[in-house]
This record gives structure tokens, C-alpha cells and sequence, in this order.
């Protein structure tokens, strides 16, 4: 029997704000399985984003336990944390943070090179990062700084940066929160693909348009979960022509 990627079992997350308690998390549990696609949504103050933050290891719940790929990463110190977050999470944030004064081909390369998986050569490096962008169809646009891409490519950039380690999960922070529409539907369409792949995709989002391509969608209001239901009408994104898009605006 395959073993789920993300366990979580009763987790809490408290913050104390001066005499006042918060619980961001109180007591939730769910389960991912492999090749899942998981979209989290929740009003502002739900508890969506401290999930995400405790989920991609940038934060350590109170209480409860968190078991990522058979590793219990609960109480896991900062150090410990960055190398499980390095070596088996992608992250794509509604930001993009890429690096400014390097090129795309840079930007994806830097997660190997602070990877502890195994060492690889400088040309084995670029070679991995050079796939993951012609994975996303900017193959082309490899040597292009962030100012020379479109709101879109630089997403794009980012995708192919957060596949570049081969992760277990693909965590996707409101990725389409900065683009327009016809192109946040060419993001997700690669999110699906991904997905169609066997990849773990937990996408973070807000808009109900968004989470409906996903395969289920978990609802959060005051730090629990409220319903945890699989898409009955899934949005299927038609394959994205990439040799088209590369050079264009998207």
C-alpha cells in the first residue's frame, strides 16, 4: 500500500499576540496521497496560510504531527527544516521571487545548488535546470532577466524552478494572484499537466475559479477544516501550445 505524502493528525498552531492566545490551527487532520491535486481555500483569518507555512516546513505547529514522506517533521529545528524544505518541496509564490539580476536559466538552477541530495557538476546542474525550462516552454528565454519576461513567464520561470529538485510536493501559494486571467488559465493548465504527470500539487488559493482545477478542495474557516470534498466539475485546461507562448506576452 502506497504511504500518503502529507499526514497531519490533529495539529495546532497557537500564537500568543501580547495577552491574547490566536489559534490558527486547531486540531485539523487530512491526508495527501501521491499524484493528489489539492487546493486549500479559506477566507482571510481561516488558517489556510499558516497550513501552507507549516506544510512547506517554514514554521512548526504547536501541537500535532506533521509526517512529509514518511519523515515526521513536526519538531524538526530551523536547519533540519530548510534542508527537508529544499530537498522535497517545490514552492511557486503569487510573487514569483525570482532573482532580479540573474537570468532565468540562474534562477532555476539555484535550489540544486543548495541541495542535499547529491552533489552533481556544474554541467548537470544546468542541464536539469535547461529541462525544467523547456518543460514550461521558455527554453528559449533562458538567458532573459526578470525585467525581459511578462508576469506570466516569470511564473513560469518559477514553475520549472520549483520542479528542478524533483520534489514530493509542488506547494503553489496563490500563484495566479498577480496574472490575468487568459493567462492564469495557462499556468493552471500546466499545474494539471504536472499533476496528469504523477506530480503532488497543494495549491493555496482564494478564488473559486481557481481551486475548480484541482481534484479536491479543502475549505478552512477559523482554524479548522469545514468540508474536504473532491471536484465534481473539474475545469480540464486543454495542453498549452509552449513552442507558441515562449516568445510571446503571456
Amino acid at each position: 500500500m502506497t504511504r500518503p505524502v502529507i499526514e497531519i493528525e490533529n495539529l495546532t498552531r497557537v500564537y500568543q499576540m501580547g495577552e491574547t492566545e490566536v489559534r490558527a490551527l486547531d486540531g485539523i487532520s487530512l491526508t495527501v496521497e501521491p499524484g493528489e491535486f489539492l487546493a486549500v481555500m479559506g477566507p482571510s483569518g481561516s488558517g489556510k496560510s499558516t497550513f501552507m507555512n507549516i506544510v512547506g516546513c517554514l514554521d512548526r505547529p504547536t501541537a500535532g504531527r506533521y509526517v512529509l514522506e514518511g519523515v515526521d517533521v513536526s519538531g524538526l529545528d530551523r536547519d533540519q527544516r530548510a534542508s527537508i524544505r529544499n530537498d522535497k518541496i517545490g514552492f511557486v509564490f503569487q510573487s514569483f521571487n525570482l532573482l532580479s539580476r540573474t537570468n532565468a536559466l540562474e534562477n532555476v538552477e539555484l535550489p540544486l545548488l543548495y541541495s542535499t541530495k547529491s552533489k552533481i557538476t556544474e554541467e548537470q546542474v544546468r542541464a536539469q535546470a535547461m529541462k525544467c525550462l523547456e518543460r514550461v516552454g521558455l527554453g528559449p528565454r533562458w538567458d532573459h532577466t526578470s525585467a525581459q519576461l511578462s508576469g506570466g513567464q516569470q511564473q513560469r520561470v518559477a514553475i520549472a524552478r520549483s520542479l528542478v529538485n524533483d520534489p514530493a510536493i509542488v506547494l503553489a501559494d496563490e500563484p495566479t494572484g498577480n496574472l490575468d486571467s487568459k493567462t492564469s488559465v495557462e499556468v493552471m493548465a500546466i499545474f494539471q499537466e504536472l499533476n496528469d504527470e504523477g506530480k503532488t500539487v497543494v495549491l493555496i488559493t482564494h478564488e473559486p475559479d481557481i481551486s475548480e482545477h484541482a481534484k479536491r478542495v479543502v475549505m478552512f474557516r477559523d482554524g479548522r477544516i469545514l468540508s474536504d470534498v473532491p471536484v465534481t466539475k473539474r475545469r480540464v485546461v486543454a495542453r498549452v501550445a509552449r513552442a507558441a507562448n515562449a516568445g510571446g506576452p503571456s
